[in-house]
């Protein structure tokens, strides 16, 4: 098996779900005690959020970049950016390392293909709904996406920064993002991308009337398969 390499940290709750899950597949796939080759750099997130509230993108890409470039010395054959929003510098990313980077909205709009699906509802945080770096790598992966009106936006954006980071699941959220899910549905959406890592720790299958596509599973289930390929 070749080495994972995770930038994570952002937050470090969807960081933790993203080992759990390399693990479990990798026991799955191969058996007995086996377990996911992997290494992690862990950002502090407070710094990266107050880069992405100023702007500050170009300097967030290269704490990233540090990290890929550590993840490669310490031995990973891959990188992966644990964290949707961040995707925004991916390309900078993958331009520091020499291993292949492991784009996560590539492993999603594969899925979101295998189920026979093509407009599909985004859940994110606010840059990774309003902004293109992430809605075209979707659409370029042959995909309609939908996002929330400016009331919902809002309300997904919150309770990923003030609650799921921070490890607060709520009801009341929970209820909140039923609703907003519903919403996309009556707009045509047949699927809903959690494209948030941390909003899989508030919602799942069970609170959609259509299937929902867990970005953080998708992301470590394809790692494995490269890792194994």
């Amino acid at each position: 098996m070749r080495a994972i390499g995770l930038i994570g940290g952002m937050s470090w709750e969807s960081t933790a779900e993203y080992y759990r899950l390399l693990n479990e597949f990798t026991r799955e796939r191969l058996g007995g005690l086996h377990s996911a080759r992997c290494v992690l750099y862990s950002v502090d997130f407070a710094e990266i959020e107050r880069l992405q509230v100023q702007g500050r993108w170009a300097e967030a890409a290269e704490v990233l970049a540090v990290a890929g470039r550590s993840l490669e010395r310490a031995g990973a054959d891959m990188v992966l950016i644990c964290t949707n929003t961040m995707h925004k510098v991916a390309d900078q990313v993958e331009a520091a390392v020499s291993v292949p980077l492991l784009h996560l909205a590539d492993a999603t709009a594969q899925a979101v293909r295998d189920a026979g699906l093509r407009r599909i509802g985004l859940l994110g945080t606010a840059f990774t709904m309003e902004e293109d770096f992430y809605r075209d790598r979707l659409a370029a992966g042959g995909l309609e996406v939908r996002v929330p009106d400016a009331a919902g936006r809002s309300v997904v954006h919150r309770v990923i920064y003030e609650e799921l980071c921070l490890g607060v699941v709520r009801e009341e959220s929970r209820r909140a993002y039923r609703d907003i899910i519903e919403e996309l549905v009556a707009q045509g959406a047949e699927g809903v991308v959690l494209g948030c890592t941390e909003i899989e720790l508030l919602v799942g299958p069970q609170d959609s009337p259509v299937p929902v596509f867990p970005t953080a599973r998708l992301h470590a289930a394809a790692a494995v398969e490269a890792a194994l390929a």
